[in-house]
Order: C-alpha cells, then sequence, then structure tokens
C-alpha cells in the first residue's frame, strides 16, 4: 500500500488488514527497522523523503488532530483588515477555515484548496496567483504563478511544507513548489512556518525558507519520547524563532508571562511588551536609552488552544 500510494495511515491499514492499530504499529516499526518504510505520526511513507512527496489524499490522513490544533492557533495571529499570504498545504488549508472569520482580509494564494475554504467568507477578499495547475497538491507553480507575485507586498505569510531543521530551514521535495513558496516569502514582512512535530529534524531536497527568515514556527507538542523534535525546537529558539505551541488545553504561558487580561471570549487582548523566549529584537535607531524594542507580535491573550513555549536561547 506504500508504494502504491506514498503514504499510508496506521487507521486505513488496520481497517484493511482487519486487526488493531496497536498491532499495525508495531509491525510498521519492524518494517522500518528492515528499510521498507518510514514512520510517520499516525502513519508510513515510503523510505527516502529527499526524493519522494506524498500526495494530497495521503497528508490529508495523517496527524489530522496536530494540523487542527496548529490551524486554531495560527489563526489567533492573524487581524481585521490584514493582508497575508498562504501557501499550499494540507495545514494551510486547516487554516484557511479559520480565517473565513476574520473581517476585512486579504488573502493571497497558489493553493485551490485554500481558496476553495475561503469561497463563501464574504468578508474576505481572496486573490489567486497565476500559474500551472501541480495536481498532487491542488496548486499553482511556474513562472506564472512567481510573476503574478511580483511588486506584492502583505504582513505576513503563512507557508508549510515537508521538513523543518534548524540548520536549513523549511524545505519541500518539489522544486516548483519549492520556488513558489521562496516568492510568497519575498512578499511578505514576517514569515510563519506551520509544521506538526512530525516534520521537526526531516530534511528535504529544495530549500524554501532559511531559518533566519523565519520568523515563528507554530507546531504541536511532541509527544515525550520523540527527542529529535524536541531537539530541533530547542535549536530555532537558539536561532530567534519565536515558538508557538498548539497543546489543546487552552492558552498556556511561559515562565513569568502575565496571564490573560482581555475580556472572556475576545479572540484579540491587548498587545503588551513582553519578552517572550526565543523573540527576534531590534535596537532603537541610534541605540536611544529605550534599549531593545521587541518586535510586534500579538500577545498570549490572542491566541487560543496553544502557548508560546518557554524555550530561551541558550547563552553563548
Amino acid at each position: 500500500m506504500v508504494r502504491a500510494n506514498g503514504a499510508v495511515s496506521l487507521r486505513e491499514l488496520a481497517r484493511v488488514v482487519q486487526t488493531s492499530e496497536v498491532t499495525v504499529r508495531r509491525d510498521v516499526r519492524a518494517l522500518e527497522a528492515e528499510g521498507l518504510l518510514d514512520r510517520r505520526h499516525g502513519g508510513a511513507v515510503l523510505p527516502g523523503g529527499f526524493t519522494r512527496e506524498s500526495g494530497f489524499p495521503q497528508k490529508s490522513h495523517l496527524a489530522t488532530a496536530e494540523k487542527t490544533a496548529i490551524a486554531d492557533l495560527a489563526a489567533g495571529f492573524v487581524e481585521e483588515g490584514e493582508a497575508i499570504v498562504v501557501g499550499a498545504g494540507t495545514t494551510t488549508q486547516e487554516l484557511a477555515r479559520r480565517l473565513a472569520r476574520v473581517p476585512g482580509l486579504t488573502v493571497v494564494t497558489n493553493s485551490l484548496l485554500v481558496a476553495q475554504a475561503l469561497a463563501h467568507a464574504n468578508r474576505v477578499e481572496v486573490v489567486m496567483t497565476g500559474g500551472t495547475l501541480r495536481g498532487s497538491n491542488y496548486a499553482l507553480v511556474g513562472s506564472g504563478a512567481e510573476q503574478s507575485l511580483q511588486g506584492l507586498r502583505v504582513s505576513r505569510a503563512f507557508l508549510s511544507g515537508s521538513g523543518l531543521t534548524a540548520e536549513r530551514g523549511l524545505s519541500t521535495s518539489n522544486m516548483l513548489s519549492a520556488s513558489v513558496d521562496r516568492a510568497l516569502v519575498q512578499a511578505a514582512g514576517e514569515v510563519v512556518v506551520l509544521a506538526d512535530h512530525t516534520k521537526l529534524g526531516s530534511d528535504t531536497m529544495f530549500q524554501t525558507v532559511p531559518t533566519d527568515v523565519i520568523t515563528r514556527l507554530v507546531t504541536d507538542e511532541p509527544p515525550g519520547h520523540d527527542d529529535r523534535a524536541a531537539t530541533e525546537l530547542q535549536a530555532l529558539a537558539d536561532q530567534g524563532v519565536q515558538i508557538a505551541v498548539a497543546n489543546g488545553s487552552g492558552v498556556g504561558h511561559g515562565p513569568g508571562q502575565p496571564g490573560r487580561d482581555g475580556a472572556p471570549g475576545d479572540r484579540r487582548g491587548p498587545r503588551r511588551d513582553v519578552p517572550l523566549p526565543g523573540q527576534r529584537r531590534s535596537h532603537a535607531p541610534g541605540g536611544g536609552a529605550g534599549g531593545p524594542q521587541l518586535r510586534s507580535a500579538p500577545s498570549l491573550g490572542e491566541t487560543s488552544g496553544g502557548r508560546v513555549a518557554d524555550l530561551a536561547p541558550r547563552r553563548r
């Protein structure tokens, strides 16, 4: 099944072979030890992530709960009246479904699935790029897509990908998709990466966003046994990436963080000049006495279902 489809979920495997997911998980672990496949959270894929990319039907069944939690948290960083770009992917599609409720929003995208999710949102304007349709992920790619983004400027970009490491940043397995993602990044003032923990530490062929360009990572809580993901999160924080963790249990706070002081049910709380762990800083022109100035960013009160991770950059 993995050879035929590129990826498969444990739930589907259990249904086909008529056994429990516990048994399937054990067998998948044995197959991975033989080098026949690579395990992913909730499923398995062909080995050799540098060259093979799963199609949308396969990706949509992997880490679905995590993608939903990430999308819920990421939507809290979008403000009314903002102009943003949203790239292609199953996680960004989940985000788009939540953006339909943000009034006055303008969304530029190369994804048919993102556009479809926003098609009936009468308070959201959707702008699609040109380009050639890439059927495996329902995205517009090629020179037409890239040229349509020239001269564009928006506040921030929301992107996903196939892998994320502190060394190379965000990457994908397809050259055409990578090229369009780079054009989306060029149009944005800030870059927000949406990546579940299964992508942390994975590296694929084509770099899309270098680590020093990523403003914020929205991810989920890695399992306790996933040392690779936890190590990668700390390495990303060391390089100044803001880490927002979707844990599905409400808003949490790092050490010393103030509690939420917005009104109950208010999606956007007041901004705070509170140093967030791993947050980039810029100094006031002329080195004034005001000291380091925090880049403007939504406060913890603006999000739900997650927290800003208590990962402080290590002292060098």
